[in-house]
């Protein structure tokens, strides 16, 4: 069984946890509020106190029950009901929150709905969701600052490979319009349930980038966010209305190296024709979480000597035994040819709570069985966007020096 093969049933298991959550998603939208929920003039939402702790406002006069869903709450799904006041005014004080982007949603009676007064909304793959940025030393860099800023493009490009027109992010460093300067190329890959959008939303790459560039910390690099998903086109309202292509494939596509030859025969081809580019191994970088981690082991290991630097973010080897699964008998020859492929950075960084954790610990073993060099990073939390966006703030630094 081939490498690029071997993780569908890991897969198989992410999506159904997804698909649950979507599930659950759809049962509470087939409800009716108490009435329609609009922008609500007299209050402010939320309302973030000196201490950081976070005041959450939402009027409805008629609802039984109001209650708050965040992702500060231990486990996905959680929420806090709100308290109700004489003029039908629901709050919630939650928190002090450490300084970090957070996403909540309202229920009203049962219904998931977001915050009418708050305009910042994050899409994470199906689901919509209010957010809230705590500003700190530690988010400091997903600020919008006084810098210079760099350009995200949102372009099209042909896809022989996977017989489509598609759709990814490029974003090009301040300055990029402006000179004849050549720029090493960061290739950032999503997870499961993701698009190409996620990384710019969800991981403020080019508010992490912008602020790193403008610092020193980082060297001006241009960042390539694709889709990940073979059988898409481009995020979800995005892609062109037809019948008949790989829009209706198999969401499980994603296991069988269909990007991994795309990203490699289609999109590189096309950066390194388009932008000005160093084009060769050490001015190129692949990184990934989830998915994208399993996507940049399946890509460096079917083309080792193609990326100078390797980032994998939550993601590791599977236990085949336990799922039923032969080795591949190619896989050590594969980790031999990467480890033998003169890169300059292999990192590798995972959640303690992760529930990818186990994987990661025995993709560890297998790079000390072949006597990488590599480094690893491990944080607190969990298989979330708080820990990757602090991987893309730490690993983008590290990056063609």
């Amino acid at each position: 069984m081939k490498l690029k093969s071997r993780f569908t049933l890991l897969l198989l298991c992410f999506f159904a946890f997804t698909l649950k959550a979507q599930e659950t998603t759809k049962k509470t939208a087939d409800k009716t509020p108490a009435r329609p929920v609009r922008m609500q003039p007299g209050f402010k939402s939320p309302e973030i106190m000196p201490d950081n702790t976070v005041i959450l406002r939402l009027l409805s006069k008629e609802a039984a029950s109001v209650a708050v869903s965040g992702d500060w709450m231990p486990g996905w799904g959680t929420s806090v009901p709100m308290v109700k006041n004489d003029t039908g005014l629901w709050s919630l004080a939650v928190g002090p929150l450490s300084p970090e982007l957070y996403s909540y949603t309202f229920l009203i009676d049962g219904v998931r709905v977001l915050d009418p007064n708050n305009p910042q909304v994050k899409r994470d793959g199906s689901r919509n969701e209010s957010m809230l940025l705590i500003p700190g030393m530690e988010s400091d860099l997903y600020l919008v600052k006084d810098v210079p800023h760099g350009s995200l493009t949102k372009l099209w490009y042909e896809s022989p490979s996977l017989k489509l027109n598609r759709r990814m992010y490029v974003y090009t460093p301040a300055g990029y319009e402006n000179n004849a300067d050549k720029y090493p190329v960061f290739y950032l890959l999503h997870g499961g349930g993701g698009d190409e959008d996620a990384w710019t939303t969800l991981g403020r790459t080019c508010q992490i980038m912008d602020n790193l560039i403008a610092q020193g910390k980082a060297k001006p690099m241009i960042v390539v966010m694709p889709n990940g998903n073979p059988g898409q086109a481009a995020a979800p309202g995005e892609a062109p209305v037809v019948t008949g292509n790989r829009e209706a494939s198999e969401p499980f596509d994603m296991g069988r190296g269909l990007f991994e030859e795309s990203l490699v025969k289609d999109i590189i081809p096309y950066i390194e024709s388009h932008y000005r580019v160093l084009a060769d191994k050490d001015n190129r970088a692949l990184a990934g979480l989830s998915m994208g981690g399993m996507q940049t082991l399946n890509t460096t290991g079917k083309y080792p000597g193609m990326f100078g630097y390797i980032g994998v973010m939550s993601m590791g080897l599977p236990d085949l035994k336990q799922m039923g699964l032969e080795p591949d008998p190619e896989q050590d020859a594969k980790f031999e040819a990467v480890r033998n492929s003169g890169y300059k950075l292999y990192w590798v960084a995972c959640g303690k709570e992760d529930f990818l954790y186990k994987s990661v610990i025995d993709l560890r073993a297998k790079l000390d069985q072949h006597n990488f060099n590599y480094t690893y990073r491990e944080s607190t939390g969990g298989h979330t966007w708080a820990n990757w966006r602090i991987y893309l703030s730490e690993f983008a630094p590290m990056l063609f020096k």
